[in-house]
């Protein structure tokens, strides 16, 4: 890199941080704002790493990330509200005389444990190598371990999603849509995701359903409104009965529920 070898430095530090559902912002810590890639990086001083250090080991590296939170960039109540779970980060060094030019890769991953101090916020950037500390082998369960439609599933969700509005908001957590499928509970233990409003790009889990009426697990981050456009889809409570006689897919069934449990050694004769 030939920029390193000038007698003045002329680097600065960028990090491009792109959430799950697709918002991609970029910083720097020079003065002025860089354009790299068609990306606008927003001068931020207040956007600090740890020491970034680089081993050829299998180690889980993961470093600190602190910044000020604003309402233009990375707002409290965005991050409380879980919108940047997960944002794949790069951070990487560059000529700020020549942006577009060659970069110096320092770190990447995704972000993990986001935690709020005063008018900022410290998150740790998780590396590929955290892959590594995943269990190998899964545990036995008497719940089915796939989630409704996924790879191991198999089921077709095509036709048990749907997208509608909210017709009325009835209380925090329980809310009208205008149109869904017919049947008690179909949408328990399903997803709504928020297509417009203010909670776009979030998903919240359903407890229970019945006709139009949807009772969330908690109450959504942020006030939905009547009107709002929502994905809703079908969910499953994980069970062998529901599975064959609801959805006819116990042969793609991921548990064991006729396997002896722990609770095998509490029993006794008659019980």
């Amino acid at each position: 890199m030939s920029f390193l070898d000038k007698p003045l430095t002329t680097t600065a530090f960028c990090w491009r941080l792109e959430r799950r559902d697709g918002v991609t912002i970029g910083f720097t810590t020079h003065d002025r704002a860089l354009t790299i890639g068609g990306l606008v990086y927003r001068a931020a001083p207040g956007m600090l790493p740890s020491s970034i250090s680089q081993t050829d080991g299998f180690d889980a590296a993961s470093l600190d990330v602190e910044g000020a939170s604003t309402s233009a960039a990375i707002s409290g109540r965005d991050l409380m509200a879980g919108r940047w779970d997960g944002a794949a980060v790069t951070i990487f060094l560059v000529d700020w005389e020549d942006p577009d030019g060659a970069q110096v890769p320092l770190a990447r991953g995704e972000l993990g444990d986001v935690s709020m101090r005063g008018n900022g916020f410290s998150a740790e950037l998780r590396g590929p190598t955290a892959a590594l500390d995943r269990p190998v082998v899964e545990q036995t369960s008497p719940e089915c371990r796939a989630r409704l439609g996924d790879k191991r599933c198999r089921v077709d969700m095509g036709p048990r999603v749907r997208v509608t509005r909210i017709a009325a908001v009835v209380a925090e957590e329980v809310v009208d849509v205008a149109e869904a499928a017919v049947g008690e509970n179909v949408y328990a233990y399903g997803r709504l995701r928020w297509l417009s409003g203010a909670n776009s790009g979030l998903e919240s889990g359903v407890m229970a359903s019945g006709g139009l009426r949807l009772t969330l697990r908690e109450p959504p981050p942020f006030t939905p409104s009547a009107g709002d456009l929502v994905e809703i889809g079908e969910g499953c409570d994980k069970r062998v009965s529901t599975c064959a006689g609801r959805f006819g897919n116990v042969l793609n069934f991921r548990g064991e529920p006729h396997l002896p449990g722990m609770d095998l050694l509490t029993r006794y004769p008659g019980a």
